[in-house]
């Protein structure tokens, strides 16, 4: 099957009981013991698994081409337990991008995390400088985030994942930003691919998920496993049924995402107010060529620069009337965020950038916000 009927049939079926067509939600905790002990397709107790996380994990599988998934109650739930998922016998230095997600940052310096593990960045857009960390001293994880946020930064999957297995190093890359209709990591190579499931596959703001993909059977997905069973970060039923809902409409959605994205890219990469445009669309970007080569189309996120100082970036936040200014992406709103305001002292973000997860508004409304913004700075 094609992505898009994948995204619609993988893990369901009829329910045999009333015809439904649509997944039953299924929200019981336990399930009845049969008289020689054992439990009905295995379930047992929903920590432990529940039809609407199988279903879910079954379709992502196939979605990623992959080996197995495992779904999380969060995509930060999902990023700690990949990295604490590293097996002892392996070196405990990971390496991560320089312009890493917030939330993995912020994981790394209010948790114990960031002491247990030797974490190492790298400018993975620039192989040398990673060859150069991945020499230094043994490793055991690559951490890839292509597209980057919130400076959409491309990295070559295929040229990590060689780096990585010479150097005998896992590869995990965050998927979150190209969903697995435009990309798959998989199939280049790297061992693992993790979502946020909150953002485009949910695609409708409305659920919190996290999901990693297995390329193959190792000792570290057996180690996600119980780490999900047994730390108890399990996503609720009703989230994975509102992820099943969303991802039929993923590939949908992701043309209109990619699309509206490329035009407000374009209109603002010849604005007279904007310094600079982050988009891997524009044939100026750094990482057009790489991106062009292992995505399919661009994505729905992108940043850009206004020129002045910082009070001009936020006049801009603050004075657009569709785009709304909050934080995440991949709903079905236009959000725009001055990330240096969110992440402060820790941030890695220009004061003058504004990231935008364009949705699925008419997209001359969405320019037309955006001009009359940038008319008042």
């Amino acid at each position: 099957m094609r992505f898009e009927t994948k995204a619609i049939h993988a893990g369901r079926q009829v329910d045999p009981v009333t015809g439904a067509v649509t997944t039953p939600l299924h929200l019981s905790t336990t399930y009845e013991r049969s008289a020689d002990g054992s439990y009905t397709d295995d379930f047992m107790y929903s920590r432990g698994d529940n039809p609407n996380r199988r279903s879910l994990e079954e379709c992502l599988t196939a979605l990623e081409e992959g080996y197995d998934s495992v779904t999380f109650a969060s995509g930060m739930a999902a990023i700690s337990s990949v990295i604490e998922s590293l097996p002892q016998d392996m070196p405990q230095r990971i390496i991560l991008p320089d312009d890493m997600y917030f939330g993995v940052l912020t994981l790394l310096n209010e948790t114990d995390i960031g002491r247990r593990f030797d974490i190492v960045t790298a400018d993975m857009s620039n192989l040398e400088d990673l060859k150069a960390a991945v020499k230094s001293e043994p490793t055991g994880l690559i951490w890839i985030e292509t597209p980057s946020n919130p400076q959409i930064k491309i990295i070559d999957i295929a040229a990590v994942v060689s780096i990585a297995k010479e150097a005998g190093a896992v590869t995990v890359v965050d998927n979150t930003t190209a969903t697995p209709m435009l990309q798959n990591p998989l199939a280049l190579g790297a061992d693992f691919s993790l979502h946020s499931v909150t953002k485009y596959i949910g695609g409708h703001s409305d659920l919190l998920l996290g999901a990693v993909v297995a390329k193959e059977d190792s000792p570290m997905l057996q180690n996600l496993r119980t780490w999900q069973h047994a730390k108890g970060a399990v996503p609720s039923s009703f989230d994975c049924w509102l992820a099943l809902r969303g991802v039929q409409t993923l590939s949908a959605r992701m043309s209109v995402h990619c699309s509206s994205t490329k035009t407000i890219a374009d209109f603002l990469n010849q604005h007279d107010k904007v310094e600079t445009v982050y988009h891997p669309g524009l044939p100026e970007h750094p990482g057009h060529d790489i991106a062009a080569s292992q995505m399919s189309d661009f994505g729905g996120l992108m940043s850009f620069k206004v020129k002045g100082k910082a009070e001009a970036a936020l006049k801009v936040a603050n004075t657009v009337k569709i785009f709304t200014q909050a934080t995440s992406l991949g709903g079905t709103h236009s959000y725009i965020e001055h990330r240096a305001s969110v992440e402060k002292e820790l941030t890695k973000a220009p004061d003058t950038l504004l990231r935008l997860s364009v949705g699925l508004e008419n997209v001359q409304d969405l320019q037309e916000d955006l001009e009359q913004a940038l008319a008042q700075i």
